[in-house]
This record gives C-alpha cells, structure tokens and sequence, in this order.
C-alpha cells in the first residue's frame, strides 16, 4: 500500500492548527472580507458602513463588526453627543490584513464570469466521474 502524503499549512504549524483554522473562519468570512477593505480609506459609521456594502443586513454587520473587535482588527469609538454616534477603523493588525483582503476582492471581481460560466457548465454536465466520462467520450 503507497504511503499517504501529508501537506498544508496545517501541518506546518500543529501545535496552531486549531487556532489557525479558527483564525481564517474569521477572516475568510465574505462579509469580514467586505468590511475589512470598506475601512481600508477611512473610518466610518455604522449607516455608512451598511450603505457601502450591498446585501449585508443590519444583523450581519453587527455579528461582523463585534467579531472584529473582539479579535482586535477593528477598534468601535462610541461618542457621547445626542443623537449617539459611533464610528468604526481598523486597528494596526486589521490594516496588516488590507493587502490579502483587496488581493482576495479584486481576484474574485476578475474571475466571477469564469466562475458564473463553470457553475453553468456544472449544472449542465456535474462533476467527477460523470463529468470525466462525458470529456473522454467527446
């Protein structure tokens, strides 16, 4: 029996792998993704924040914007005036995310046809031995 190959970032750094992995659920979330490169230019509150990002609800935005605080990405500066305002930018450790977070963005924004057309190819054909068989037969 061939010997199985183990690879990846994960086994890298096993004591970390765990940690590692919970670590890119954060930033690997599309909405952390959005967020994150919004306040790339500047500081912003919350309505402005939403308005920047299509399709993210009120509720999305909030789980999103605390977890990045909690995390130390994002530092949220409540102002005590009436009616409140608070105003949300990025940290020094979420600004060292900005150039993965744009390079990420702008990579799925040059590829979305490509991708649009291989679902529909998908729908059409399937994947794997199905999709296999049909390609040698062609």
């Amino acid at each position: 029996m061939a010997e199985r190959t183990i690879s990846g970032p994960c086994q890298a750094w096993p004591e970390e792998n765990k940690f590692i992995r919970e670590v890119l659920d954060r930033i690997g979330d599309k909405w952390t993704v959005l967020v994150i490169s919004t306040l790339a230019d500047a500081r912003l509150r919350y309505s402005d924040l939403q308005a920047s990002i299509p399709g993210i609800s009120q509720r999305m935005l909030t789980v999103t914007l605390k977890a990045l605080e909690r995390d130390g990405l994002l530092l949220r500066t409540a102002y005590p005036e009436i009616p409140p305002r608070v105003e949300y930018e990025l940290t020094a450790l979420g600004r060292s995310l900005l150039d993965s977070v744009i390079a990420l963005a702008a990579w799925a924004a040059a590829h979305h046809e490509d991708i649009a057309a291989s679902r529909r190819t998908h729908e059409q054909t399937g994947v794997g031995r199905e999709k296999a068989r049909t390609e040698s037969v062609s």
